[in-house]
């Protein structure tokens, strides 16, 4: 049956979506969706709605300044949005910690005023940028790191749905309390409800929990323009796994994601696993190659990965993903879901569905009907598959 973008649409009220953080993190309410049966709880009480021996995975990216301002010499505005590194590499970390010289590809907003062959310069830091399409190059001469320039002269991306200025206070909550890894463009939004006194408390009741990295891309908050939705051009993310998240995983009975990011981090690996096994060592999960390739077990997938990188004698691996989770799909790694509410007729409204089915519209309706809060800054919930 083909999908229809008509069927993923429902009315969210502009009033509903939260332009600012609640004013502490735990401030938020919690629907748990438990295999068909809805209830409505405070967000601080997700310890103890976690089923028994299982394993919560959150995303330990760090959202990373990347709108930059700069100004031409006539006073035109520039906006330069940082996507992804180019030179001196693609690898996030590695570039962050360069010096000099870096090459990022960018959106540039107002793009027509800024030639290809004029500079823009920031004299107080040293700074020049030159651009090549939608390829810009930063030098400087200062002694500072790309990360250390950054943290002077970007600021914080909110999404274009919140619509207002950047404020101070966005610089600590628009990250998670245990964001690491520095390279997103957008954060893992189901992650920032969650303190340290929740993580202690989710340990005492002997629930274990992990940290991949997956950069979230701007292509989060592309919405889907074609007709065929399966033709919607997916975005690709860096992700990061490690030996202990693969042992983590063979370990444990229930694997929660605590996040769309890192759900699609997890069924990644899967697929990885799977390509081992058919002889394709690229660890590119194209959009397609759910949907091309047999499925195998869990375990038989997971152990190929393991073999893989004690073969190659590495700790860590890097991929790339453009993975697309749409109804129809067999989630294969993810037992249950810590999300956000989630833009009609968006890529993540079609994972949502894809993991429970119909009933996210009843999900969605309790949540309107209850005065959640939606998108980005909004409330949260807890989504146990049938």
């Amino acid at each position: 049956m083909e999908l229809k973008l008509e069927d993923f649409i429902y009315d969210l009220p502009e009033d509903r979506i939260a332009k600012h953080p609640p004013k502490e993190r735990t401030d938020a309410k919690l629907l748990f969706y438990n295999q068909g049966d809805i209830s409505h709880h405070e967000f601080s009480n997700i310890s103890n709605l976690l089923p028994s021996k299982s394993l919560l995975v959150f995303n330990n990216t760090k959202v990373i300044p990347a709108r930059v301002i700069m100004y031409k010499d006539t006073g035109a505005r520039i906006e330069i949005f940082l996507l992804e590194p180019m030179l001196p590499s693609k690898v996030h970390e590695e570039v962050m910690n360069t010096k000099r010289s870096c090459t990022w590809k960018c959106m540039i907003g107002n793009s027509k005023r800024w030639k290809e062959e004029t500079a823009l310069k920031l004299d107080a830091l040293e700074l020049i940028a030159k651009r090549e399409g939608d390829l810009v190059t930063f030098e400087w001469s200062q002694d500072l790191t790309f990360s250390d320039l950054l943290s002077e002269i970007g600021k914080i991306p909110l999404p274009p749905y919140i619509d207002r200025e950047v404020e101070k206070s966005d610089e600590e909550r628009y990250q998670t309390v245990y964001s690491k890894m520095k390279g997103a463009v957008a954060a893992p939004t189901a992650g920032l409800h969650f303190t340290n006194e929740v993580l202690e408390d989710i340990s005492l009741k002997k629930i274990k929990k992990d940290f991949v990295t997956l950069h979230v891309s701007a292509g989060t908050f592309q919405p889907i323009k074609s007709d065929k939705i399966t033709d919607h051009p997916m975005h690709n993310e860096q992700i990061w796994i490690n030996r202990e998240n693969i042992k983590n995983l063979l370990d444990s009975e229930k694997v929660i994601a605590v996040g769309t990011t890192s759900m699609r981090t997890l069924e990644s690996l899967y697929w990885y696993g799977v390509k081992l096994l058919n002889g394709e060592n690229d660890f590119f999960i194209q959009k397609e190659d759910p949907y091309r390739l047999k499925a195998l077990t869990r375990k038989d997938a997971l152990l190929a990965v393991l073999e893989e990188m004690e073969k190659e004698g590495i700790e860590e691996l890097r991929g790339q993903t453009e993975i697309f989770l749409y109804p129809g799909y067999d989630f294969k790694i993810c037992d249950g879901l810590v999300t956000n509410y989630h833009l009609p007729g968006s890529t993540l409204i079609l994972l949502i569905a894809a993991f429970v089915g119909n009933d996210w519209k009843k999900i969605y309706s309790e949540a309107l009907a209850n005065n959640y809060r939606f998108l980005s800054y909004g409330d949260s919930s807890l989504l146990l598959k049938n």
